[in-house]
């Protein structure tokens, strides 16, 4: 299996705080990896480190197998650290065209396609000053995807963008990894977001891994349908090895979609009356809080350093 990037016992200090706490992980490429962590949790430092801008005070970090912060590997990496920031008097185009200059993309980057990917391209040659959070974030991943680079690094990508927004930047994300072939690693707050794209993920706590693995085993498996029935203990029945009591008057369900509306109907057949039928997806925010453990009552979770 190759990786995409690799931390080996990581360690990184601004005067007293601690950043990363001897950090070891690895992101294997292909698919979207998240990284999940409270302020303070050492997210967007491993990001700086991965990319060069900072140095560690101890351990090493590599993009697919070469040291990070060499030029050899950050041509293959595309990110967006936090909130983009460009020049306020350059249209969104301009700016695609000023890093295409300064990456050495130039005649191989499509700013046009990218700008209508990420849903600017009506607002091409509008001044970056006028956009919104939302729109500059659009733009941010522009800037990180034109490239077509093999590793895209994204710091919270969905910030200031409405549900729709959201939306269809969770679909973008999932479009370019499925069909060609970008590894994507995404940290975010939004843990339903990362739920719906991550493929895997990593609990980061106080600069350390409190947990590591493939979503669904993390949320405790597949969703289920959750009935609110009566009599219980005959949808119970009905269900048989595939069903278990939740609560006094509901049952969790181990079917397939596919499979509803014939449980539906055995259950109506049989007596059950059924008040309302959802389905219970995996909880990653009791993963979540599970792995960070209580909060530290002295300094809390909200530290300084990222």
């Amino acid at each position: 299996m190759s990786f995409a990037l690799e931390a080996e016992s990581l360690v990184k200090t601004y005067g007293a705080v601690r950043a990363l706490d001897g950090l070891s992980l690895r992101i294997p490429a292909g698919g979207v990896f998240g990284v999940l962590g409270p302020n303070g949790a050492g997210k967007s430092t491993l990001f700086r480190i991965a990319l060069g801008l900072v140095r560690p005070t101890s351990g090493t970090a590599r993009l697919f197998g070469v040291p990070a912060g060499q030029t050899s590997s950050l041509r293959r990496v595309g990110a967006m650290i936090e909130t983009p920031r460009y020049p306020p008097y350059l249209t969104a185009r301009d700016v695609l065209r000023m890093l295409a200059m300064e990456s050495g993309a130039v005649g191989s980057a499509d700013v046009n396609y990218w700008l209508e990917r990420v849903g600017l391209g009506g607002a091409a040659d509008r001044k970056a000053g006028t956009f919104s959070v939302g729109m500059k974030q659009r733009l941010g991943l522009a800037a990180a995807f034109f490239t077509r680079p093999e590793l895209v690094i994204l710091d919270e990508p969905t910030s200031g963008m409405d549900p729709a927004g959201i939306q269809e930047i969770r679909a973008l994300i999932r479009d370019l990894a499925a069909k060609e072939g970008v590894t994507i690693i995404l940290a975010s707050h939004q843990l339903d977001e990362v739920r719906r794209v991550c493929d895997r993920v990593a609990i980061f706590s106080k600069g350390k891994l409190a947990a590591e693995g493939d979503v669904e085993a993390l949320t405790g498996g597949k969703p289920r349908l959750r009935l609110t029935v009566s009599p219980a203990d005959k949808a119970l029945a009905v269900l048989g090895a595939k069903g278990q009591p939740d609560g006094a008057n509901a049952v969790l369900a181990d079917v397939l979609r596919a499979e509803t509306p014939a449980l539906i109907r055995a259950l109506v057949e049989a007596g059950v009356e059924i008040t309302e039928a959802r389905w219970r997806e995996g909880d990653l925010e009791s993963a979540y809080l599970g792995a960070l453990g209580p909060p530290d009552q002295k300094n809390g979770d909200l530290a300084n350093a990222r």
